[in-house]
């Protein structure tokens, strides 16, 4: 059984960042041109250790920052747990996932580069819905207000061991004019969904689950953001500023002065840089 991301155990979470991109961008064209948005479904996604610790680490009993949604259409009999509010071990591996490593796999099956994880996990963290808890057909929030940052990719971990089809529960992907459902996913045991979160990427598990009252449908939900470009039409350089101090021998003068140049050089080629953006934007908008 091949396991999508081979994360060495031994000493916490370790994964080859560039092996880690790769593995994600041997992926990318699937994900690119899947319907009805931009998407995957990896099975064995986590070595099969890490997701049995990560289910028994799930907390059953009520954390001092949950969150119960009961507002219909909008989400029913769900449980939103912090990982703060967890033990070491599942604080551990949401620092994993928001590591540069985790990332570098989103940034390369996504093609989206420069992904920021959300340190504070707003509506994210550990889901566990109970029997007859729904979420409506949606699509997410697009800015994180917080952070000022714009949501571009939804990672879904599902912890579902011996999910029945009888239960329910499958995340439902619909096409962007909402005439009808294209992709239906099983929340099944190490299973990983990654999608961009787009202003029409639908989705949602809209029908009550039908589970025993023991049994609860449980997944990890991370976000992952973008920040616009930050444009520099005055040509100041934002790149590091090295000073001499007076006492210092003419060649730390002369060293400096050469890391000065450098910096406006910088400046004005990202200048040249923002202006032809900016050339480019206008000018599709005139189309």
């Amino acid at each position: 059984m091949e396991i999508v991301l081979p994360i060495r155990l031994e000493e916490g979470f370790i994964l080859n960042e560039e092996e880690a991109y790769r593995l994600g961008h041997e992926r990318m064209e699937g994900y690119a041109f899947a319907d009805p948005y931009p998407h995957a479904v990896l099975d064995n996604f986590l070595p099969l250790e890490m997701a049995d610790t990560l289910l028994a680490h799930f907390p059953a009993e009520q954390k001092a920052n949950d969150k119960v949604y009961e507002k219909g259409y909008g989400g029913t009999h769900k449980r939103q747990i912090s990982p703060y509010d967890c033990d070491a071990y599942m604080r551990a591996a949401f620092a994993f996932f928001n590591s540069a490593q985790f990332v570098r796999f989103i940034e390369g099956i996504t093609n989206i580069e420069g992904l920021i994880p959300d340190p504070y996990f707003a509506g994210g963290g550990l889901h566990e819905t109970s029997s007859g808890g729904l979420l409506g057909i949606h699509a997410d929030f697009q800015v994180n207000e917080g952070l000022q940052l714009f949501r571009r990719v939804n990672v879904l971990i599902y912890l579902n061991k011996d999910w029945q089809e009888a239960y329910g529960g499958k995340l439902e992907l619909w096409d962007k004019a909402m005439t009808q459902k294209v992709v239906e996913v099983a929340p099944v045991f190490n299973r990983c969904v990654i999608f961009n979160t787009d202003a029409d990427s639908f989705h949602g598990h809209p029908d009550p689950l039908t589970t025993p009252a023991h049994i609860t449908r449980k997944s990890i939900a991370l976000y992952y953001y973008k920040a616009q470009p930050i444009q520099n039409q005055t040509g100041e350089s934002r790149h590091t500023l090295y000073v001499a101090r007076p006492h210092d021998d003419d060649k730390t003068k002369a060293d400096v002065e050469k890391l000065r140049k450098k910096r406006d050089k910088r400046a004005k080629k990202q200048q040249v840089g923002d202006s032809l953006s900016l050339f480019r934007r206008i000018k599709a908008w005139f189309k």
